[in-house]
């Protein structure tokens, strides 16, 4: 056993960043098919853990940074939102919250009826759904939790845990192909000389140049840090209530807050560069961590009938995005971008769709509509319409409690 104190994690992290870099810019099948860095060197360490344990030598990784990483990159999504932008991608993010529900519909029916053909019982194919791909860990656990002391499904919690652990995987491996193949049938913006460039804003184009100050910089971590110590005072009020949230939307709605209420007071304007560099880099890290801490032995221990069903829902995932979220968007370029960014939150999480739209317009150009609504159904929305979804067929009479 090999256990890497928090510094050691911090320096593993960093090397897998760059590992990961290293690997999109010699691969060439890595960089034509957009698969983001993290998910490049985090898998491939995953991969070399996996191995190292058929020697009974296993490394594990202090993960207590996970939690601030992401809540700290939530923060800067709010931080980066201003009520402005929010009015005009109010139509977008309603089609593209229909497109959402239309996906939670399917991977439940899907993972239903795939469980029943194969003789599961059908919480099962319930768990593997939106519950665990759409819902991510900590829906999953909580979830599996009530199965198995209300339903009585035995290792349910261990099911959910290895069925979002896949879905995490997956999310960031088929989002950069389904925009590559989308792509190739719209125009991408900058093909056209007469139009004018402009500065790429927020996580659009992470690896463009910004030029911070000292100041500045120590600005937006304070504005950070207030958003953490808010959000988590915000989310201890609200536990019990009907108000209930998960942490990382009340971090972001502080992040909301502060900014617009600022500006709207005449007291500070938010330096989006500096909360775009601080958002990236928290980004980075998290998925770095959590993609090279996963024991990718659970996933190896999946019974074979419950692999069948995570395969076919990728697979459904890949499918929906192409010929449902393409199509309802516009069937353009910010489309192909939303399709990437729903891959990753549809099977995995937000970060990993934020990743996921970051590997394609780094490459093809920004799309500032897409970074505005994938945050925004992806924290706000996606949580609430998942739990009415699933009681829905919760009530299904082959569900009722004995």
């Amino acid at each position: 056993m090999i256990q890497l104190d928090f510094y050691g994690t911090l320096v593993a992290a960093s090397l897998v960043l760059l590992l990961g870099r290293g690997l999109v810019a010699r691969v060439g099948f890595l960089r034509n098919y957009n698969i983001p860095e993290p998910v490049a060197g985090g898998l491939l360490v995953a991969l070399a853990l996996l191995a190292l344990r058929t020697f009974d030598i296993e490394v594990r990784f202090d993960t207590s940074l996970q939690t601030p990483l992401m809540l700290a990159f939530f923060a800067t999504i709010g931080l980066s939102a201003d009520f402005a932008s929010l009015k005009k991608g109010g139509r977008v993010v309603g089609v593209f919250l229909l497109a959402v529900v239309g996906l939670l519909i399917v991977q439940n029916a899907m993972g239903i009826g795939l469980a029943k053909m194969l003789g599961l019982d059908p919480l099962m194919g319930l768990l593997t759904g939106s519950i665990t791909l759409s819902g991510g860990h900590g829906t999953g656990a909580a979830w599996g939790t009530v199965f198995s002391e209300k339903y009585g499904l035995a290792s349910a919690s261990e099911l959910a845990i290895a069925s979002a652990t896949f879905g995490l995987v997956l999310g960031g491996l088929i989002g950069g192909p389904v925009a590559r193949l989308l792509i190739k049938r719209v125009q991408v913006p900058g093909c056209h000389p007469q139009e004018t460039p402009r500065l790429p804003k927020g996580f659009e184009q992470p690896n463009k140049e910004r030029s911070i100050t000292p100041f500045t910089f120590i600005e937006t971590l304070a504005l950070i840090a207030v958003s953490l110590l808010a959000g988590n005072l915000l989310n201890g009020w609200l536990q019990g209530t009907a108000l209930e949230l998960p942490t990382f939307v009340c971090v972001l709605f502080v992040g909301v807050v502060l900014r617009n209420g600022l500006s709207a007071l005449g007291l500070y304007q938010v330096f989006e560069r500096e909360v775009s560099v601080l958002g990236n880099v928290s980004l980075s890290l998290f998925l770095a961590i959590a993609l090279m801490s996963l024991k990718l032995w659970d996933l190896a221990a999946l019974a074979l009938p419950i692999f069948i069903i995570l395969a076919a829902q990728a697979l459904v995932m890949a499918l929906f995005a192409i010929f449902v979220t393409f199509r309802i968007m516009g069937s353009n370029y910010d489309a192909a971008v939303l399709a990437a960014g729903h891959c990753g939150f549809g099977l995995g999480a937000t970060p990993t769709a934020i990743a996921n739209m970051q590997a394609v317009t780094q490459r093809y150009g920004p799309s500032q509509i897409a970074f505005l609504v994938v945050p925004m159904v992806g924290a706000f929305f996606i949580d609430v319409v998942n739990v009415i979804v699933i009681k829905l067929y919760l009530a299904l009479p082959f569900f009722a409690v004995a």
